[in-house]
């Protein structure tokens, strides 16, 4: 089958040909991701967990429809759920952040057909809207279509990383029938690499968010330039058979050879050879993903960052001069020099497994493009005037950690716009994505590591810092610590066993509230901002940048320490959550503090009837709000207050005593608050505290 291998021109053609264009993009992904998991034997097999430090495969397979409906509730682009359980169970959990949720008590995971059923249900709905939804040309990011080609985007990635789960998950739960096509061309012997002069040259990045000519992920946007010298890169990418050389010396046994953390990985897996080489009486066979053939020596390697960097040490000394794994912007300039654009490669699925190293020629190097992503040295960093999309602000700043490498090139399996040349995919350096690599001689300057400190990069999420962890403005408190002061007189008489922070937004409230609780649990809707709690409670500091005027700005630094919050950080724990469709394994709480959310909620309703079944009796609901309605973020029909009806003002707090009947209302207090938008800029607002205790 020849599949539709680029994304969709934004640019060209009339809307109704824009329409049947993404509605077969979307058909071909959703039914091919689909289609991976017709490889298991058993549909129950679809409960195995190929890697420990992932969910169960049923995860993925829900996932990927999930994020249709989460992303289009979140665009104000759907207006209810489908269904709102599986719309929580297969939210979040792919990247091993620390609000990913692995313990399996905390799932009952719904049957196959439940969830065919669902996938289903989600795919006529977008069908739908692909027919109806109203969009102009150029598609941009702020078009509702954008929506549906990200959905589509995020689904690409995931056909790939649920061929990696398929092909880590015991053989013996897979069909050996050929459901894809397969192409054999191993051979017992393999090229001699060589390094090949690349001709340097001035690289320019420049993607316009106003008009891309193809969708894009945040990180890609901006402007990016970089002179790279002349240097020399391996015509061939690293073959099983130049790499096992690597292993019969013996260098899985040398931990000299390895980077600190590849040391770690190295004690933690006692691995010998690569992942999906299996041994077997002295000959090594290859795991592809549903077969095991005579390793192939033509084909590229397929291993994790580590191996990658300790084979550039051990050629290096074989050698006699360094080679090491070329940055992001060498591979750029690789690119250029090849017209890799212009060529073709074992890329777009042509077929299900890697191709030999030799086969695609891009001038004098082969697999520019194709067969194995190939994995650079950079960590994934921001362009500058980067800014997160916002309605998938999660996709890139958790990233920015030094604990993910930038891939370039793509793989066979790719599509869309994994297949572009300016697509800036990250991953953990363990982990193992159909990957291989190149090897460069240069004298290049090349970046390692983001900063020598922990940096917040995004502005919003900058001002946000300033406000939870800032000083008071004109005599104003800090608003987060002031709301827990306030609240302290209350707090005496209840038990104080576990609290929750609820739209935690960077976390202050949420490390205040330790002071008092034994356990607290910071929840935010966007994992950009949990991540701030996650880095301090890591890092010794954190480093953010305020704005004073126009394009300057202030570098401040903050640290749990420094506030007196050090002792109490290990009482907390930060995770990704929506407060109007909470998972069940958030309640028994003694506490739940919710600040500046209520009017910022798609469905305050929902959130209203749900949150009473979370708290023990006696147990306090906290609730500040400016009662600052909009429609930006609040459909006007969900409102709780500020309108007419029946020619009468509807307030807010009178809402809420009509739903919390199972409270009593202790108290309200006015609880003023200053953003420093600018050195010369301030907002001055006064939220409601209303203090609710649940009746026994």
């Amino acid at each position: 089958m020849t599949y539709i291998k680029n994304s969709v021109n934004l640019t060209i053609g009339t809307i109704e040909e824009k329409r049947e264009e993404i509605k077969k993009q979307f058909l071909q992904t959703y039914e091919l991701d689909e289609k991976l998991f017709d490889l298991l034997k058993e549909k129950d097999f679809i409960y195995e967990q190929p890697n420990t430090l992932r969910h169960p495969l049923i995860f993925y397979y829900g996932h990927t429809a999930t994020f249709f409906v989460n992303k289009l509730i979140l665009a104000n682009i759907l207006k209810e759920r489908v269904n709102a359980e599986y719309e929580s169970i297969f939210a979040i959990g792919v990247d091993e952040m620390s609000w990913d949720d692995l313990n399996h008590k905390h799932y009952t995971w719904p049957t196959y057909e439940q969830t065919k059923a669902y996938r289903d249900e989600v795919k006529q709905i977008v069908l739908d809207l692909i027919d109806t939804l109203e969009f102009t040309i150029p598609i941009n990011w702020d078009s509702s279509m954008w929506i549906i080609l990200m959905g589509i985007e995020h689904e690409n990635i995931h056909i790939e990383t649920s061929s990696v789960l398929l092909r880590e998950l015991d053989i013996k739960f897979l069909k050996e029938d050929e459901i894809f096509t397969y192409v054999n061309e191993g051979a017992e012997t393999y090229p001699k690499n060589e390094l090949v002069k690349v001709k340097g040259s001035t690289v320019i990045l420049e993607k316009d968010r106003q008009n891309p000519i193809y969708y894009g992920w945040d990180n890609e946007f901006s402007f990016h330039k970089a002179l790279i010298n002349d240097f020399e890169a391996s015509k061939y990418l690293v073959s099983n058979g130049e790499f096992l050389e690597f292993v019969k010396d013996g260098s899985y046994n040398k931990p000299e050879l390895f980077s600190e953390e590849g040391k770690e990985w190295l004690d933690f897996t006692q691995a010998k050879h690569p992942t999906f080489w299996i041994k077997k009486e002295n000959k090594y066979f290859l795991r592809e993903i549903n077969r095991e053939i005579l390793l192939p020596l033509n084909y590229p390697v397929d291993i994790n960052i580590y191996e990658a960097e300790a084979f550039c040490k051990y050629k290096s000394q074989k050698l006699g001069f360094e080679v090491r794994l070329p940055s992001e912007d060498e591979y750029y300039a690789l690119y250029k020099h090849t017209k890799a654009a212009q060529k073709e490669g074992n890329i777009g699925l042509i077929q299900f497994n890697q191709s030999p190293v030799d086969k695609y020629a891009f001038d004098d190097f082969y697999d520019v493009l194709g067969n194995v992503w190939q994995w650079s040295l950079t960590p994934i960093y921001p362009f500058d005037d980067f800014i997160t999309h916002p309605i998938y602000d999660d996709f890139t700043t958790p990233t920015f950690d030094d604990r993910h490498a930038l891939m370039k090139g793509g793989s066979f399996i790719s599509l869309g716009n994994e297949t572009l040349k300016e697509s800036r995919y990250a991953f953990r350096k363990h982990f193992f994505q159909h990957a291989g690599f190149r090897y460069v001689k240069s004298s290049n300057e090349y970046r390692t590591k983001l900063n020598d400190n922990v940096y917040e990069t995004d502005e919003l999420i900058a001002q946000y810092c300033e406000f939870h962890y800032g000083s008071e403005n004109f005599g104003v408190k800090n608003f987060c610590l002031n709301s827990v002061e306030l609240l302290k007189p209350y707090i005496k008489n209840i038990k104080t066993t576990k609290a929750l922070d609820l739209g935690c937004s960077v976390g202050r409230s949420t490390f205040e509230l330790a002071k008092d609780f034994d356990e607290v649990v910071g929840i935010d809707f966007s994992a950009n901002f949990i991540n701030v709690g996650v880095k301090l409670k890591t890092y010794d500091n954190l480093i953010y940048k305020v704005k004073k005027e126009g394009e300057i700005f202030e570098e401040k630094s903050v640290s749990l320490d420094s506030l007196d919050l050090e002792q109490i950080k290990d009482k907390v724990t930060f995770m990704q959550g929506d407060a109007c469709n909470l998972k069940d394994i958030y309640s028994g709480f003694d506490l739940i503090f919710c600040s500046n959310l209520i009017d910022r909620l798609y469905y305050p309703q929902k959130f209203l009837d749900d949150i009473p079944s979370r708290i023990n009796d006696n147990g306090l609901l906290v609730l500040l709000s400016p009662y600052t309605w909009l429609e930006d973020y609040t459909p006007k029909e969900n409102w709780l207050g500020g309108y007419m009806k029946d020619n009468k003002e509807v307030y807010t707090l009178d809402t809420l005593k009509e739903n919390l009947s199972e409270f009593e209302l202790l108290e309200t207090i006015d609880v003023p608050f200053v953003i420093k938008e600018t050195s010369r800029k301030y907002q001055h607002t006064i939220s409601q505290m209303s203090i609710w205790k649940k009746k026994a």
